[in-house]
């Protein structure tokens, strides 16, 4: 299979690019903010959603980068930056619009109630995998309700 690309300028795209980085994990250490260039970056181990069967024993993931662009600021909640060798995971991507205008915030929630606050001038997110995959034993779960 190719290597996945995808461009998100809209809400709709936003929930695609979401929906395929649902359960990927990245290091704390693999966060980036230039604030002169106006981008944030995430690099990921993102789970192949669209490769899992259920009934096969070994799913897959991949290297994978998320860019941000047009960034104005940065907050995050429950993210320990002093570690960088902490694990998060990510549960969903979501964008709350300000006004009438596209700006907003663009908001990854993580896994124990932690999160990653973008503020924006609009929604332009650029995601593709960058690496091989390589075979997990492990489908990501989640208990029922979430």
């Amino acid at each position: 299979m190719a290597d996945l690309k995808l461009l998100a300028l809209d809400q709709d795209d936003l929930a695609i690019v979401s929906a395929y980085m649902q359960d990927s994990v990245f290091r704390v250490a693999d966060l980036s903010y230039d604030a002169r260039g106006r981008q944030f970056m995430v690099v990921f181990n993102r789970f192949v959603w669209e490769k899992a069967d259920r009934k096969n024993k070994g799913f897959e993931r991949r290297r994978s980068v998320i860019s941000f662009k047009r960034v104005e600021a940065v907050c995050t909640l429950g993210v320990d930056r002093s570690n960088p060798d902490a694990v998060c995971s990510l549960l969903a991507m979501r964008f709350d619009q300000k006004g009438d205008g596209p700006e907003g915030t663009v908001e990854l929630i993580l896994a124990g109630g932690a999160a990653i606050s973008l503020d924006v001038e609009c929604i332009e997110v650029q995601m593709m995998d960058t690496g091989g995959a390589w075979e997990t034993e492990r489908m990501p779960r989640h208990p029922k309700g979430d």
